[in-house]
C-alpha cells in the first residue's frame, strides 16, 4: 500500500544575499561617475529599501543598478516589490521591500491552478504562507512542480518531499 507523498510550495529569500547586492550597489552608485553630485544613495531601514536621487530618471538608473545586484546573487526579481517614483521635496524616491511568504490571495489562485490543471489525486492545503500538496503518486507531484514552475506571481521554491 503506497502512503501519500507531500511537498511545501515556499517563497523564501536569503537575507544575507539581499544585503550584499544592497551593499555592492550601495558601492558602484557612490563611485559611479553618472551618479556624482546628484544625491543617488541606497538605504535599507529594517523592511524597506529607499531609493532617492535629484531626478525621475537618476532614480530609475538606482534601481536598475540595484536589481542587476540582485539578479547577479541570484535573488528572483518576483520577491522585490517597488512603488512608483515619487516627489519628496527637491528628489524623488523609491520604496521597494523584499516579499517573502506567499500571498493569501496568489495561495489561492495557485490552489485553483492545481486543482484545474493538474493531475487528478492531488490535493492542496494553504498553510500560513505557504502551501503543502500531496499525492499517492510522486510522479503527479512532479508534473505538478512542473506547471508550479511556469507560474508568474511570484518566487516559488520547493521543499520537504517525502
Amino acid at each position: 500500500m503506497a502512503s501519500e507523498s507531500t511537498f511545501d510550495v515556499v517563497s523564501k529569500v536569503d537575507k544575507q544575499e539581499v544585503a550584499n547586492a544592497l551593499h555592492q550597489a550601495q558601492k558602484e552608485v557612490a563611485q559611479r561617475y553618472d551618479f556624482k553630485g546628484i544625491g543617488a544613495e541606497i538605504d535599507f531601514s529594517g523592511e524597506k529599501i529607499l531609493l532617492k536621487a535629484n531626478s525621475e530618471e537618476r532614480v530609475l538608473a538606482v534601481m536598475d543598478v540595484f536589481e542587476s545586484k540582485l539578479i547577479k546573487r541570484g535573488i528572483s526579481l518576483k520577491s522585490l516589490d517597488a512603488g512608483e517614483p515619487f516627489a519628496s521635496g527637491k528628489e524623488y524616491r523609491i520604496e521597494a521591500e523584499i516579499v517573502e511568504g506567499i500571498a493569501q490571495d496568489v495561495a489561492k489562485k495557485i490552489n485553483k491552478l492545481i486543482r484545474d490543471e493538474g493531475p487528478k489525486g492531488v490535493k492542496s492545503t494553504i498553510q500560513g504562507d505557504e502551501l503543502r500538496v500531496s499525492s499517492k503518486s510522486r510522479d503527479d507531484l512532479q508534473d505538478v512542480m512542473a506547471m508550479l514552475r511556469k507560474f508568474e506571481d511570484a518566487d516559488l521554491q520547493f521543499v520537504n518531499m517525502r
